[in-house]
């Protein structure tokens, strides 16, 4: 006697499909035969950009998980503006604040990543454009893991921020603009990159010879005060006051 037991059918989502059926396992025992067959389910083979026959592989622990895991939700806060506006203090700064309260971040310093995975782009606006893209994907990797990642970068031009912000889920790329006049960006000049800049010795330095398209519609702006910067401290506990409200904090 051949018994057929009822299957429970199994809700695909894209990009998934059905590849083929195939019989798993079969128990034979003196009275009857039991057959369960199953679904065996492949992703297609696609192709992005210049890749090509690339299949994505899905892992069996997802990104609520390692969210639990770490006690709070991965988003990336993007930090913009002019050099000399403050983006490292704060993002140094914020990251520190989420430390103490036992919250795991990662800094991508726009500096930093040029001394290796951006060495081998310049400050040509295609470049640019790049350097973002490449940050962008990489911060899309943080975020999926769970970690808070803090992104710290001029990224002048607004399509390119605008492009990233589209990689990740509505709220979780949140975009703090550094929003303090040329003037005090280039009376600080801790590197010294505007006199250089002035003297023409830079070419596509932004704010000098090259644009800053502000934000349009960004979660937090970052304001001097009665014409004075507010302190680090300060900003930062700014920005957690709004991961806490939103509810990055817990999972």
């Amino acid at each position: 006697m051949l018994n057929m037991p009822w299957l429970t059918p199994i809700r695909l989502n894209p990009p998934f499909k059905v590849c083929f059926f195939s019989v798993l396992h079969a128990m034979v025992d003196s009275n009857s035969v039991e057959s369960s067959i199953q679904s065996i389910i492949c992703p297609p083979i696609t192709n992005v950009g210049k890749s090509t026959n690339i299949v994505w592989k899905e892992c069996s622990v997802n990104k609520e998980e390692r969210q639990k895991l770490l006690r709070q939700k991965g988003c990336v806060i993007w930090v913009t503006g002019l050099s000399g506006s403050g983006k490292s203090t704060l993002a140094c700064a914020l990251s520190r604040a989420l430390h103490s309260r036992g919250r795991l971040t990662y800094i991508l310093d726009g500096d930093n990543l040029r001394h290796g995975l951006n060495k081998n782009l310049s400050f040509s606006a295609e470049d640019r454009a790049e350097n973002i893209r490449r940050i962008g994907e990489v911060a899309r990797l943080f975020v999926d893991a769970g970690v808070i990642c803090i992104t710290s970068l001029i990224s002048p031009y607004r399509r390119d921020r605008d492009a990233c912000r589209a990689l990740f889920p509505i709220g979780e790329f949140i975009e703090i603009f550094m929003d303090f006049p040329l003037e005090i960006c280039e009376e600080r000049d801790a590197k010294g990159l505007y006199k250089l800049a002035r003297a023409g010795k830079i070419k596509c330095f932004t704010g000098i010879d090259d644009p800053y398209e502000p934000p349009e519609s960004c979660e937090i702006v970052m304001q001097p005060r009665n014409g004075v910067c507010p302190p680090p401290k300060d900003m930062a506990e700014q920005v957690v006051a709004y991961l806490e409200e939103k509810g990055f904090l817990k999972a």
